[in-house]
């Protein structure tokens, strides 16, 4: 289901669209994306995009990520939306018809609600968080989130490589192996039917599946984290065919395990430094720690790392710099009550 608000002089009207009635034409909402004077209002953009990348072949644009502005303007990692509802349009969200079953038609006026909600508030979300980037000069680095977001590099996964986007710690080949097979061939039914992955099973189904390696449905009907309707049908069809295979690959087919870094060339505190400084450095920006670098980062950095996005643009202005410095002995910190200031330290 996709839901639109059109806000111009006026409130605006919010409508829903069901893209799978039969012959539905969406050409008017993809001239409407196209449409260079209309800026597109999403939160949380990135799935929604892939879709529209993959059917369609366009991103829409000019593009704004409510959800991305807000980890800027220092609302947190990875705000939701109804947070943002509440606490900017100070409007309160219904959510029990979150977790029904949208694929069923027709759906309840509760669902229609639910639905129309997500877009109802948006333009009071955007129109705040727009003039607070403007109010601190800051709209340059949502723009740079936006360029990553707007390239169709980004949504182009090759289903005998998608296995490498999952986070996992059991570097076995044969668990990797399995773990390529059953990624493949969710990300070939997500391809071909036109839905999000996690329609058919979310990553830590994915995991829990490669654990259980089900050989027939009883032992499918096991997994815990499986959607009721990857249980049956084709899916549960393709998960076992993709086990077996996973299984039958021969030994030397098999993915190597990832290159990863030991402990001991992450110089460990190092690493902590790097941790105190990123806080206080996303602190004092008011944006997300995450946005900025992760903690996989600081151990790439701990371990002789100088490349990556934290040293990027506007990433690069609030921490990366003083990062580097830390790291060549330039600086050091020191703490005074809550307050972690940066010390220069004499070349001598």
């Amino acid at each position: 289901m996709i839901q639109l608000a059109y806000a111009g002089d006026g409130e605006g009207d919010a409508v829903l669209v069901d893209p799978l009635v039969a012959d539905m034409d969406m050409t008017p909402l993809y001239d409407l994306f196209r449409n260079p004077d209309v800026v597109k209002v999403f939160h949380a953009a990135r799935q929604d995009l892939e879709i529209f990348a993959n059917d369609g072949d366009l991103i829409p644009t000019p593009l704004f990520d409510t959800q991305v502005a807000a980890m800027v303007c220092g609302f947190g990692e990875q705000v939701g939306y109804e947070t943002l509802a509440r606490k900017v349009a100070k409007a309160s969200i219904d959510k029990s018809s979150r977790f029904t079953d949208w694929s069923r038609r027709p759906l309840s006026d509760a669902q229609k609600k639910y639905a129309l909600a997500d877009v109802t508030h948006l333009r009071v979300i955007y129109e705040h968080l727009a003039a607070e980037l403007d109010r601190t000069g800051r709209r340059p680095w949502v723009e740079e989130e936006m360029d990553v977001l707007r390239d169709p590099a980004t949504y182009r996964v090759e289903p005998r490589e998608a296995y490498q986007r999952l986070k996992t710690r059991n570097p076995s080949p044969r668990f990797l192996g399995i773990a390529r097979e059953l990624a493949a061939f969710r990300e070939d039914y997500a391809q071909t039917n036109n839905i999000p992955r996690t329609r058919i099973f979310k990553d830590d189904a994915l995991l829990e599946l490669v654990s259980l390696k089900p050989k027939d449905m009883g032992e499918l009907s096991k997994a815990r984290l499986l959607l009721r309707e990857a249980r049956k049908g084709a899916i549960a069809d393709g998960i076992l065919k993709a086990v077996a295979a996973g299984m039958a690959v021969p030994k030397e087919e098999l993915p190597p395990p990832p290159k990863q870094k030991s402990r001991d060339q992450i110089n460990g505190a190092l690493a902590d430094l790097l941790r105190v400084l990123l806080k206080a450095k996303a602190e004092r920006a008011g944006v997300a720690q995450k946005l900025i670098a992760t903690a996989s980062d600081l151990d790439d950095i701990a371990a002789g790392a100088r490349d990556g996005d934290w040293r990027k643009g506007w990433r690069g202005e609030v921490f990366g710099a003083d990062a580097l410095r830390l790291c060549e002995g330039e600086i050091a910190l020191a703490c005074k009550g809550h307050d972690v200031r940066i010390v220069p330290l004499d070349a001598s």
